[in-house]
This record gives structure tokens, C-alpha cells and sequence, in this order.
């Protein structure tokens, strides 16, 4: 029977420690800020809007939610990144995505200064991440680290497997991996023999979206299993992208969905917001 990795728990341990730096820097004269902006009427993004809002209230930093109209063009949120970048009191910039479609996410993205990008999506902070020397981390591979690490598992001399090649999950999570010293394979929709690929992993990560696609069979006895999907079933639910029913009784850990990664990726955003204020500091 595997071991649940809380991660409503680790996240609010990080949580507190976040609060405690930032109370300190205030202190010092320092409030860390955090500017959303949202363009359009995307419920789910507003949700999600929402809670970076209530993160940073919770730590004790400032939050800015600019919320634009779904016919602004792309010259208009240019330039309203161009008014953050140069604001003082703003250390960390994110735009929520998806964006409407006369706007171009990637020149949106190249658009915020590398020092305020705390969701690590620009080229520059890729290209650091890939060097190891990033200031900033995506902040759901990053939360994944953070996972294992307090749940002391062991990455170093591991077979990782990780399901997705996402530029969001599944492509950072794997230099991570390889960072800590795992041994790294990436599997992917035109992958072969999937199962047999995925039974060899000691850690195996699934970003793939799409619901209970991974099951029991393939994945070996103790092995670590971390579940990044959230879908929602017929009936409401949501579930990950691993069958948690039959895979749970074979894994050593597991994150369940919600509740695992999930709270884990607000959290490490509000950390890198946190290391954007010292830095700029």
C-alpha cells in the first residue's frame, strides 16, 4: 500500500516559510508584489486568478489582478507588461493563459522582463534552467522537486520515467530529474511500447491530460508515482491521469488528485515571486 504525498501539507509548510521571509522584508521596507493579468472571460482562468490573488494574501504580499476585455489586442497587453516592467513596487509579472487568439503567446511571454517572469516560461530563464543556474523554476516541475524532496525520496541513480513533453510539465520536469542525477526517459504519443518503457521506472511522472490513462499493469512494484492530470469524469469528479484504484496497491508513494501536485503549483509561484523581490532588491 503506497504512501500518500500530501501536498495540501508540504504546500502549506512552504507557505509558512514563505510568510516568514516576507514579514522579514517587509520589515526591511520591502513588500514583494505580484501583478496577474487576465484578458478575457475564461472561467476556469478566473478561478485560477483568483486563487494567485488569495496566495498572496495569505504569505503577506501585495497582488495586483489587471483584468482586460476579450477584444484587447496584442499592441495593447504589450504595453501594459512594458507599464509592469518598469514599476518598482511589481517584482513579479504572469499572464494567465490561454490567451484569446489575436493575441501571440509567445511574443507575450518574450515580452516580461526575465527578471519579473516568476512562471519561468521565457526563453532566457528556460536557457538558465537548462545551464542550472536559474533564479527561477517552473513552478509546477519546481513543485514536484519539492514533493519528493520532503518526502525524502531519493531522485540521484533513479530510472524516471515522465509521460508528456509539454514546454509547461513534462520537458522541465525531465531536466530537473536529470539535474538531481536521474536517469531520464521522456515518452510521448508516438512512443512505442509504452508499457514497457514505464514499468522500468523507479519515478514515474504523468503530465499527459488525459483521465486514468496510466493503470497497475503498467507500473512496476514500488515504484514512486506522481500524477499531474486533473480531468473531470462524466459524473463531476476529478480524477488524475493515473488509475489511482489500481495503481495505488503497487506504488512505495503517490500523489493523489486533488490534493497532490496540484496545491503545489501556486505556491512555488509565490516562492519565485518571493526570489524576484530579493534579487531586485
Amino acid at each position: 500500500m503506497a504512501q500518500i504525498i500530501d501536498g495540501k501539507k508540504i504546500s502549506a509548510q512552504i507557505r509558512e516559510e514563505i510568510a516568514a521571509e516576507v514579514a522579514q522584508m517587509k520589515a526591511e521596507g520591502t513588500v514583494p508584489g505580484l501583478a496577474v493579468i487576465i484578458v478575457g472571460e475564461n472561467p476556469a482562468s478566473k478561478v485560477y486568478v483568483r486563487n494567485k490573488g488569495k496566495g498572496c494574501a495569505e504569505v503577506g504580499m501585495y497582488s495586483e489582478i489587471i483584468e482586460m476585455a476579450e477584444e484587447t489586442t496584442q499592441a495593447e497587453l504589450l504595453s501594459k507588461i512594458d507599464e509592469l516592467n518598469a514599476r518598482c513596487d511589481i517584482h513579479g509579472i504572469l499572464v494567465q493563459l490561454p490567451l484569446p487568439k489575436q493575441i501571440d503567446e509567445r511574443a507575450v511571454i518574450a515580452a516580461i522582463s526575465p527578471s519579473k517572469d516568476v512562471d519561468a516560461f521565457c526563453a532566457p530563464n528556460i536557457g538558465e534552467m537548462m545551464l542550472g543556474t536559474a533564479d527561477f523554476l517552473p513552478c509546477t516541475p519546481a513543485g514536484i522537486m519539492q514533493l519528493l524532496a520532503r518526502s525524502g525520496i531519493e531522485v540521484a541513480g533513479k530510472e524516471c520515467v515522465v509521460i508528456g513533453r509539454s514546454n509547461i510539465v513534462g520537458k522541465p520536469i525531465s531536466q530537473l530529474l536529470l539535474a538531481e542525477n536521474g536517469t531520464v526517459t521522456i515518452c510521448h504519443s508516438k512512443t512505442k511500447n509504452l508499457a514497457e518503457v514505464t514499468r522500468r521506472a523507479d519515478i514515474l511522472v504523468v503530465a499527459i491530460g488525459r483521465a486514468d490513462f496510466v493503470t497497475g499493469d503498467m507500473v512496476k512494484e514500488g515504484a514512486v508515482v506522481i500524477d499531474v492530470g486533473m480531468n473531470r469524469r462524466a459524473d463531476g469528479k476529478l480524477t488524475g491521469d493515473v488509475d489511482y484504484a489500481s495503481v495505488e496497491p503497487k506504488a512505495s508513494f503517490i500523489t493523489p488528485v486533488p490534493g497532490g501536485v496540484g496545491p503545489m503549483t501556486i505556491t512555488m509561484l509565490l516562492k519565485n515571486t518571493l526570489t524576484a523581490a530579493k534579487k531586485q532588491k
